[in-house]
């Protein structure tokens, strides 16, 4: 029977830890979906842009072979449908024309130069659209001829079209677009992924509550009966059956604190700790020493819900036992920090955590255990963080050195 239920718990473990990484799991391919769906577009938006390219790179060729052709025919009145469908045509590329000496002639689709009001002021404007065409491509040669002999040159300026500019700058938008559709997502999900954790959470502290509600009071009820009994013998079994009793009382008050919002409290946080380690020295490894100390020595007051803090500072110790195997030494220290604040740091010498471990410790559902639940430390980050609004971080650890956990409280 014993076999039964533990592989009925090692299913359970499992599953709880199959859940969260499966959560992870649909993270990362969410991600890697925005990344494909960006990639790909980038690659046809790209692909695109470089046929533009081209196509007007060949467009400003034959609009430079058109006027060169143009200007040296010595009647040009019948080639007027070439001017039309050929020059005139163009009004998305921005063109300058000019002499030799780079005095701008003619013009086309520059808006600006359009707008001005001087002709000043146009020429100015010309000259610096010319500076920008002259860093994007090479002027394209018109030579002018007066029979067999060359009489002049011009020269053509051009730059992208505006259509061209607006897709060298969509994979950017596209992006921007992607990316904050990913983060939205993203955080969609975790809100997800964190309102039903608190539903978990709330609903199994109410129903453990409940549950141990009822064989607390059938307990109670029979610790009295053995007390009046006076053929007892031995009434040192009954104070300790009280103590456990008590005990699970406590552990029936954290879990409904869990399940609503816990009543802090002034407390001395070297008495609240003491009383923890205290209890926990009695029941776990004789080869396991506790060790408490505060600086300076003296109280340390904090705002908390006593209960639950042990429950913290036990889940703490109770890691590190398993952590050093059942033997070796836990060193719980409590400073006073700057005004307000008071730091205390649980440091073991166990196994320790590497990198990517000390990462995801508080995880829900990440454990170094073969058999666990990888609840425990997630309990802790959220007592710590969600009801004492303090901060709780692996401050240091190390292969085979050991680990310590810092914890940050408002006093």
């Amino acid at each position: 029977m014993m076999l039964e239920v533990s592989n009925v718990q090692s299913k359970s473990d499992k599953s709880s830890a199959e859940i969260y990484r499966s959560r992870t799991r649909q993270k990362w391919v969410l991600l890697a979906v925005s990344v494909t769906i960006s990639i790909v577009s980038i690659y046809f938006t790209e692909e695109l842009v470089q046929t533009i390219r081209e196509r007007e790179k060949k467009s400003i060729a034959l609009y430079a072979k058109t006027l060169e052709y143009i200007a040296n025919q010595p009647d040009n009145g019948q080639l007027n449908f070439i001017f039309d469908d050929i020059i005139v045509a163009n009004n998305s590329i921005p063109v300058i024309i000019t002499d030799e000496l780079g005095k701008p002639l003619h013009y086309r689709n520059i808006p600006s130069a359009d707008r001005a009001k001087t002709q000043k002021q146009k020429d100015r404007l010309l000259l610096l659209e010319l500076e920008k065409m002259e860093e994007e491509h090479e002027p394209l040669l018109i030579t002018l001829k007066s029979g067999n002999d060359i009489s002049g040159y011009q020269f053509i300026y051009y730059r992208n079209s505006f259509l061209l500019t607006q897709l060298k700058i969509y994979p950017i938008v596209q992006l921007a677009v992607i990316g904050i559709f990913a983060f939205i997502s993203v955080m969609v999900f975790n809100y997800s992924k964190i309102a039903e954790q608190n539903r978990v959470w709330v609903g199994l502290a109410k129903e453990t509550a409940h549950q141990l509600g009822t064989p607390l009071s059938s307990l109670l009820a029979w610790i009295e009966y053995l007390r009046g009994d006076s053929g007892l013998k031995n009434k040192e079994i009954v104070d300790d059956l009280k103590k456990d009793v008590d005990r699970l009382q406590m552990i029936t008050e954290r879990f409904s604190n869990i399940g609503s919002e816990p009543i802090m409290e002034q407390a001395n946080l070297p008495e609240v700790i003491d009383e923890a380690t205290d209890y926990l020295r009695k029941r776990i490894s004789k080869k396991v020493e506790i060790n408490v100390k505060s600086i300076p020595n003296r109280d340390i007051p904090a705002n908390l819900n006593k209960a639950l803090f042990e429950w913290v500072i036990e889940n703490l110790c109770k890691n590190a036992v398993d952590a050093m195997s059942g033997a070796g030494k836990i060193d719980i220290t409590i400073k006073q920090a700057r005004e307000g604040h008071a730091i205390i740091d649980v440091a073991d010498n166990g196994k320790g955590l590497s990198k990517s471990q000390a990462s995801k410790i508080f995880q829900p559902g990440f454990t170094t255990k073969k058999r666990g639940w990888g609840l425990g430390l997630t309990l802790v980050k959220r007592i710590i963080e969600n009801y004492h609004k303090g901060k709780i971080w692996v401050k240091y650890s190390e292969v085979n050195k050991g680990t310590t956990f810092r914890i940050s409280l408002r006093t």
